[in-house]
């Protein structure tokens, strides 16, 4: 993705922040719209013209998390959120949500333009190293490239964390994927994630799969890791 095309929606209460985030994006080429609180921010992402959203959690009625979980029910588009504290709880929340990065403030914007542009080289196409063909393991098949899920031919909702771990793991089925391995494929090897933030993307593929009908799509090997189990219909 050329970065020069990309467009950025700011969501975000504090007028001043928006300013700066404004100024910062646009002198590195970004195109930038704004939206002052969540539902306004809403409005603007489901238009579709943003290629990333900057997103405040801490904003009043509707909070980033909030706005994030609703945009997710409809688009992949990258988010990266904005805290006022580094908290564990926050980050945690918005990874599960479907969150692809953070920044706490107060932030630079010389590093916030590094994570915007580090993020749009990663969801440019699919995460390193996730083949885009269709995939298929039983009655469980996948297709990265249109972001689509079915298990027996009913549609699955999948993030795109959930999207990109299930991808890895089913373009080596046999193979048994430690936790490193995971972490590199679905968030990059410069993104620092924890294991509970890991192990909570794990936990909620396996209950949609499972609510699908498939729980058996995903295999524990004891101190070893995962890999794909049978998946096979009923």
């Amino acid at each position: 993705m050329d970065r020069v095309m990309s467009h950025i929606l700011i969501v975000d209460d504090d007028p001043q922040i928006r300013e700066v985030l404004r100024i910062a994006l646009r002198q590195d080429g970004y195109d930038v719209s704004e939206a002052g609180d969540g539902a306004e921010g809403l409005a603007k992402a489901r238009n579709g013209k943003a290629d990333l959203i900057v997103l405040d959690i801490g904003m009043p009625e509707m909070d980033g998390l909030e706005v994030c979980r609703r945009l997710r029910t409809e688009y992949n588009t990258p988010v990266l959120f904005l805290t006022a504290r580094d908290d564990e709880i926050d980050r945690v929340l918005g990874f599960e949500l479907g969150g692809d990065d953070y920044v706490t403030k107060p932030f630079s914007p010389r590093e916030l333009l590094a994570r915007i542009r580090a993020i749009l080289k990663r969801t440019s196409g699919v995460a390193p190293g996730i083949s885009q063909g269709m995939l298929t393991r039983g009655a469980l098949q996948l297709d990265p490239g249109r972001h689509l899920c079915t298990f027996e031919n009913q549609p699955v909702a999948l993030t795109k964390r959930e999207m990109d771990m299930l991808a890895h793991l089913m373009a080596r089925p046999d193979h048994v994927a430690t936790k490193a391995q995971l972490t590199d494929a679905v968030y990059g090897p410069s993104l620092h994630v924890s294991d509970r933030t890991l192990d909570s993307h794990l936990r909620n593929l396996r209950a949609k799969l499972a609510e699908a009908g498939c729980d058996t799509a995903i295999e524990t090997v004891h101190g070893v890791g995962i890999r794909m189990g049978a998946c096979q219909g009923g």
